[in-house]
């Protein structure tokens, strides 16, 4: 339970290098028995009294704790577990960031949430958002006698963790504390790690699943991880759309940002077998029918067996790259190219790829495939055009006397992407102490039928009721639109701004 004791510390862990967390296409919930296929090749370490296992989609983390050493059916909360995160990934505790799992005291099954606030102290306990726990007792794969097992979902945002790093290494760094009462230990891994995060253990996140190949282009199979297949990414519009539960959201989204131009394993090794070695990426702006190269140097990272360290890729004299052994272990596998879409102009750009042998010269024909994608670094235009007070436009640090009954405010705002590639926008004013009312708000999917662009509003009268929005309060108000665009790097949307107009208002 999340309570300090008394306790006497077995000996020290032994320290473990890294946990490599795999990729799982189904979520995992806490009642799922540590014994169904769904935990098969999951990632995993030994520790003193029984493994870590791990597995992860692009919302949450799956955990185990699997402590074959806790052999004692005694279930309730005297045996309890500490389960730490170090939130900004500096290996030193951060007070109000780093967090600490445990059991809500009395409730086994209840996870509890705390902050620290320094070495072993914490703040009080809440429920988390989203993570749940669960404990089991049985057996597991690593032991056929019956024994503790704590069971995870952990929510990626409350540990501040994202799999989509352009780097290609997310990761975050844990600790954990497991105690039993029969047989009696208390163990901390490694030791005294809510004292200090020095030598917490590194867990590497999966971000390698693997679109159905039905999905992915002829040589450039995704950009990031949306597939390019026609049944994807519209050829005409260039925007791209994704079906409900896949990991990465897309709604006839833009293209923008970064972007990593992943090849189609299966298809780019063939040309390797019948002798590819260079290529090049071809380029042609909107509204030209002329291919140039595209050239742009970026950094992976290659698994050596032991770590993971940088290499360097750009191109050549020719303009050209090599290509890289599809067996090696990279943390972006199979990228042929990562450039910037900064700088670009707004429209339907065009790319393809050409084969070489090694002599740079020697083309080696492959499948033919142009890729069509709208870019558009523009984030929406936001305003507030008015807020008046009956006639009276009430202006920015003004002290506002509003009177009983009807009489309040009404808005006029302006929330508009010109290229049609709004995804949200919504108006809300904040006040007090970590207060907020939601005064309007609209989203793509349900303003628009989809498939089609949504370009959001324009000296829009934002409609309350009553006609007259009348503050909670009396108070000083922070009143603020702010738009989300619907365009995506292919790891996640892209693209904000906001606006807002700060008054005090007198009830």
């Amino acid at each position: 339970m999340l309570t300090e004791e008394s306790i006497s510390l077995p000996p020290i862990f032994t320290a473990a290098t890294a946990l490599f967390s795999k990729w799982t296409e189904t979520p995992i919930e806490p009642t799922t028995s540590i014994m169904d296929s769904a935990w098969n090749d999951a990632g995993e370490f030994q520790f003193p009294k029984g493994w870590v296992y791990a597995k992860n989609d692009a919302k949450f983390l799956y955990m185990v704790l699997d402590v074959v050493d806790d052999t004692g059916n005694d279930f309730g909360t005297n045996d309890y577990y500490w389960l730490s995160f170090d939130v900004d990934e500096n290996k030193g505790i951060s007070a109000n960031k780093d967090v600490n799992y445990g059991l809500f005291p009395g409730f086994p099954n209840k996870m509890g949430i705390q902050k620290y606030l320094g070495p072993g102290t914490w703040t009080g306990i809440s429920e988390p958002p989203e993570s749940k726990s669960r404990v089991e007792f049985g057996p597991s794969p690593k032991s056929s006698t019956p024994h503790r097992i704590w069971k995870f979902k952990i929510s990626l945002p409350e540990i501040n963790a994202s799999l989509f790093s352009l780097l290609g290494l997310p990761f975050t760094y844990f600790g954990f504390r497991v105690s039993s009462t029969n047989p009696a230990f208390t163990g901390d891994y490694p030791v005294n790690f809510f004292q200090n995060f020095s030598n917490l253990t590194k867990l590497y996140f999966a971000r390698k699943p693997a679109p159905n190949q039905a999905l992915l282009g002829a040589i450039i199979g995704t950009v990031g991880l949306i597939p390019t297949s026609a049944s994807v990414l519209n050829a005409a519009t260039g925007r791209a759309t994704t079906t409900a539960g896949y990991f990465v959201e897309a709604h006839n989204a833009a293209f923008g940002g970064v972007l990593n131009f992943i090849a189609n394993r299966v298809n780019v090794t063939a040309l390797i077998g019948i002798g590819a070695n260079k290529y090049r990426i071809l380029h042609a702006v909107p509204g030209s029918a002329t291919f140039l190269p595209l050239v742009s140097a970026w950094s992976n990272y290659r698994w050596t067996g032991a770590n993971y360290v940088p290499e360097s890729f750009s191109a050549d004299v020719n303009k050209q790259y090599t290509l890289v052994n599809p067996a090696a272990e990279y943390s972006i596998d199979d990228l042929l190219i990562q450039f910037s879409t900064y700088g670009m102009d707004s429209g339907l750009h065009k790319f393809k790829v050409e084969f070489f042998k090694a002599d740079g010269v020697t083309p080696v024909a492959s499948a033919a495939q142009v890729l069509t994608l709208f870019v558009d670094n523009n984030v929406p235009n936001v305003n507030i055009n008015s807020i008046k007070h009956g006639a009276t436009e009430v202006t920015a640090c003004a002290i506002e006397n509003i009177g009983p009954g009807a009489d309040g405010l009404t808005f006029n705002v302006t929330a508009n992407d010109p290229e049609g590639n709004l995804l949200s926008w919504s108006f809300s004013a904040t006040y007090g102490e970590n207060q907020s009312v939601a005064i309007f708000s609209q989203q793509y999917d349900t303003a628009v039928p989809p498939g089609t662009n949504w370009a959001g509003v324009l000296n829009f009268a934002v409609p309350t009721t009553p006609a007259n929005w009348r503050p909670p309060v009396q108070c000083a108000y922070s009143f603020m639109v702010q738009a989300y665009a619907r365009t995506t790097n292919g790891y996640g949307y892209i693209g904000y701004t906001n606006y807002h107009r700060n008054l005090t208002l007198l009830v």
